[in-house]
């Protein structure tokens, strides 16, 4: 019986890993949006109650991340990116299971994600249940100011 390769290995992750997530952070995600995290942010978040950080590793190579938290029965999934010229290869998937399976494991009953209208990782959220429940006009600034729309998006992780 033949098994599927590996995509990546996952593995939790934590403060000491937060030049490579930055780094990652800023390639993967378009500076004229203004949504990379600063490594303060992460900092701040990390140091919070049911906050966690998975990384995927291709070998010894940080080629994307998640982080999320669960508190008091929600879940939210905070951040996700992965390296542009590794995309399109299952990774981001990987990773997306990975924090829904351990958004259960830590009892939230919905996962919560918020997004700039527009944002070309819909289709993944989508294809794994995520369906929009609100919108926040004009939430978002650009580096030269403007403004874009917030999309919020839940799925429910208990039958």
């Amino acid at each position: 019986m033949s098994t599927a390769p590996r995509l990546v290995d996952l593995r939790v992750g934590d403060i000491n890993d937060l030049n490579s997530v930055v780094h990652i952070m800023n390639r993967a995600f378009d500076p004229h949006f203004g949504e990379a995290w600063s490594s303060s942010q992460c900092i701040g978040m990390l140091a919070l109650q049911g906050v966690w950080l998975t990384l995927a590793c291709e070998g010894e190579a940080l080629v994307g991340f998640a982080m999320a938290r669960a508190v008091a029965g929600d879940g939210e999934l905070l951040l996700l990116a992965v390296e542009p010229e590794r995309r399109g290869r299952g990774i981001g998937g990987t990773l997306l299971r990975s924090v829904i399976a351990d958004a259960r494991d830590r009892r939230a009953e919905r996962l919560h994600l918020e997004m700039r209208a527009g944002n070309p990782a819909l289709a993944l959220y989508r294809a794994h249940g995520f369906t929009q429940v609100g919108q926040r006009r004009a939430y978002y600034r650009g580096l030269t100011g403007e403004a874009f729309d917030a999309h919020t998006y839940a799925m429910a992780l208990t039958d």
